[in-house]
Order: C-alpha cells, then sequence, then structure tokens
C-alpha cells in the first residue's frame, strides 16, 4: 500500500506555501497522520490515486478550505464529513459515489461543488445539474447544500416519529403492565378476602357446634336421672292424668265443703236454721235409707262410736 512519504520523501518537501500538491500519486489510503502534522496545509489535491475510501479520522483535518478528490475510486464518503466546517472548495469529479452523506448538510461554507461523472441518485443529479463553469459549480454546491438540509430534515423528523412511536410504545407498554399489575394486585386481594371469608365460615361453624356441645349436657342434666340400679326414669304423667287428679281434687275439695256444712249443722247453734234444717232431713234421710246395706251400718256405728 503506497503513501505519499515513499513516493516523493517527506510531505513538508511537497508543501508550497498552503497547497500540499499529492496527485499522481498512486496512493491507495490518504496518510491522515502526516497531513495532521501540517495545518498549514490549507489547500489539498489528491486527484488521480487509487483511493476507495476516506478514513474516519479524515474528517478531524478541520483546517482545509479546499480539498480535490477528482478521479479516484472513492464510492462514499465518510459519515461525519461534515465535520470539515471550514471546506469552501470541493471537487468529486469522476469517482463512483451514489450519496452524500447526510453530515454534508454542516458544510456552511461550502462555495464550490463538482459532482460529475459519478453514478448519483437521480434525485441527487438532478439537484447537483452540470458544473461546466464556476457558475454552475458554484450553484451546485449551494442546491445541494440546500437538498442535503432538507434530507437532514426529513431524517430528523423520521427520526423523532420513530422516538415519539417508540415511546408510545413504551407507554403503552408500561400502561399494559401496570393494568397488569393492577389485576394481580385485584386478584390478591379478591384471593385473600376469599380465603379470610372461608376461615371466618369455619370459625363459625367451629364455634356453632362447639354451642351445641355444650348443649347437650345440658338436656341430659334436665331429663330425670337414672336410678343406681339402671332402671330408666319414669315418664312425666300423661296430660290427661294431670286433669283427672284436679278433677279429683275438686271433688275432695266439694265433699270437704259438704262435710264441714253437715257437721256446723248438726254440732253448733246453726241447726235451728233453715238452712240446715234442710240440710239435716236430707242427711236423716239418706242414712236411713242406707242403713240396710250391712258394711255401711257397720261404718256408721263406727262413725257414731267415735
Amino acid at each position: 500500500m503506497t503513501k505519499a512519504g515513499s513516493k516523493g520523501g517527506n510531505l513538508r518537501d511537497k508543501l508550497d506555501g498552503n497547497e500540499l500538491d499529492l496527485s499522481l500519486s498512486d496512493l491507495n489510503e490518504v496518510p491522515v497522520k502526516e497531513l495532521a502534522a501540517l495545518p498549514k496545509a490549507t489547500v489539498l489535491d489528491l486527484s488521480c490515486n487509487k483511493l476507495t475510501a476516506l478514513p474516519s479520522d479524515f474528517c478531524g483535518l478541520t483546517h482545509l478550505v479546499k480539498l480535490d478528490l477528482s478521479k479516484n475510486k472513492l464510492q462514499q464518503l465518510p459519515a461525519d464529513f461534515g465535520r470539515l466546517v471550514n471546506l469552501q472548495h470541493l471537487d468529486l469529479l469522476n469517482n463512483r459515489l451514489v450519496t452524500l452523506p447526510v453530515s454534508f448538510a454542516q458544510l456552511k461554507s461550502l462555495k464550490w461543488l463538482d459532482l460529475k461523472d459519478n453514478p448519483l441518485d437521480p434525485v441527487l443529479a438532478k439537484v447537483a445539474g452540470d458544473c461546466l463553469d464556476e457558475k454552475q459549480c458554484k450553484q451546485c454546491a449551494s442546491k445541494v447544500l440546500q437538498h442535503m438540509k432538507a434530507v437532514q430534515a426529513d431524517q430528523e423528523r423520521e427520526r423523532q416519529r420513530r422516538l415519539e412511536v417508540e415511546r408510545e410504545a413504551e407507554k403503552k407498554r408500561e400502561a399494559k403492565q401496570r393494568a397488569k399489575e393492577a389485576q394481580e394486585r385485584e386478584l390478591r386481594k379478591r384471593e385473600k378476602a376469599e380465603e379470610k371469608e372461608r376461615r371466618r365460615k369455619e370459625y363459625d361453624a367451629l364455634k356453632a357446634a362447639k354451642r351445641e356441645q355444650e348443649k347437650k349436657p345440658k338436656k341430659e342434666t334436665n331429663q330425670a336421672p337414672k336410678s343406681k340400679s339402671g332402671s330408666r326414669p319414669r315418664k312425666p304423667p300423661p296430660r290427661k292424668h294431670t286433669r283427672s287428679w284436679a278433677v279429683l281434687k275438686l271433688l275432695l275439695l266439694l265433699l270437704l265443703c259438704v262435710a264441714g256444712g253437715l257437721v256446723a249443722c248438726r254440732v253448733t247453734e246453726l241447726q235451728q236454721q233453715p238452712l240446715c234444717t234442710s240440710v239435716n232431713t236430707i242427711y236423716d234421710n239418706a242414712v236411713r235409707g242406707l242403713r240396710s246395706h250391712n258394711i255401711l251400718q257397720w261404718v256408721l256405728q263406727t262413725d257414731s262410736q267415735q
């Protein structure tokens, strides 16, 4: 790979004022380090070499004002070619360029440009036009800069649009994630509430069962206790027997009342009263009627003896 130093000695020997001519030097690459050491060389001629590409550090030669790269084999320029902000004159005649980097729009000092004999993109070729004289080359520089600024603006808008789309997509992802997290929280909350309700029901069921267990001994206590011999407790008498006892008691009470009245009428001073006279008469008649029975006579005798 041939460099300028091996073809014609030190680059300083080729420096003429502020011009450095490296044309027809059979160069395959640009000696960037050597050129960076010569900031005085603001005019650089690299035409008629075998250059297929420029290294990225070539764009650090910001002191260049005039650059001739014509009649090489350049297929593209570095992406940051726009860093050559002091460049005023650029010759790219007869290369293999199709497009220009977007940073080309930053060459605000560019006043002259030649893009003839390149397989340019049709749109770029139409903008560049011919460069057959000084005026056309100046127009080429102006139009191409405007075109590249428009391309840069379009790309910036597209970049902003993509960023906006990405931001919207990110917002949607975040919203979806938040919704998912909220749903999961709600699900956990519902499951927790269901678990709490289940435990509460179990607690209530256990408490009710405990109350039932406590009621059973009370029922057994209220029942009649069994005898020591193991016999069953007597059942309470039916209600019908209870009513019979009540009637019997009432009859006994009436008999006592009658007997009391009879005794009062026969023994006390009330026997002279009309009512007692009637009672005594009824009693005497009843006694005479019943004397025919032996048993009753025996009872009455016993009673009279007493």
